[in-house]
């Protein structure tokens, strides 16, 4: 049900970010600067071109792609093998700073209400906005399947392990 949802449009795939070890950036990272950032290891790597596979294999070929503009989110979404990639700035990490929680999620919620329900749409996002917008705390690669049109809080059709 999950998958043909995805399929037919009336659904997202919302997915943490592949395997990048530790918890948050270094002090003082910049956005701008992938070295400065914590960022996806090999098992991450591997994880989000598997994660594309699965797609594929369910017949997700040509998916919208929108990605938090952390290198660790963008190299996952870039993984999956499908182009282009969007940067999206409403699924950026809040983690350090916190008082964004409230304002952002609800800013998504919005986003996510606009969106036509036409094709397929993969987000790569980071696990604190996950929990804020589900309430599910996320492993990393993990993805949950939520349908369209966003509720408040968003009724999830799937939860998915990184395959």
């Amino acid at each position: 049900m999950a998958w043909t949802a995805l399929r037919e449009g009336r659904a997202v795939l919302l997915m943490r970010h592949a395997l990048a070890p530790g918890t948050g950036d270094p002090p003082g990272f910049v956005l701008e600067n992938c070295t400065t950032q914590r960022n996806l290891d090999q098992a991450g790597r591997l994880q989000a071109e598997r994660w594309g596979d699965l797609l594929r294999q369910n017949s997700i070929t040509a998916p919208r792609v929108l990605s938090s503009r952390w290198c660790r989110a963008l190299e996952t979404a870039e993984l999956l093998g499908f182009k282009p990639v969007e940067p999206l700035p409403l699924l950026d990490s809040f983690f350090v700073q916190t008082d964004r929680k409230n304002e952002q999620t609800q800013a998504l919620l919005m986003y996510l209400r606009a969106l036509p329900g036409t094709s397929p749409i993969v987000l790569i996002s980071h696990q604190v906005n996950i929990t804020a917008l589900t309430g599910i705390f996320p492993r990393p690669g993990e993805a949950l399947v939520l349908a369209l049109p966003i509720s408040d809080p968003p009724r999830v059709l799937a939860r998915l392990s990184p395959p």
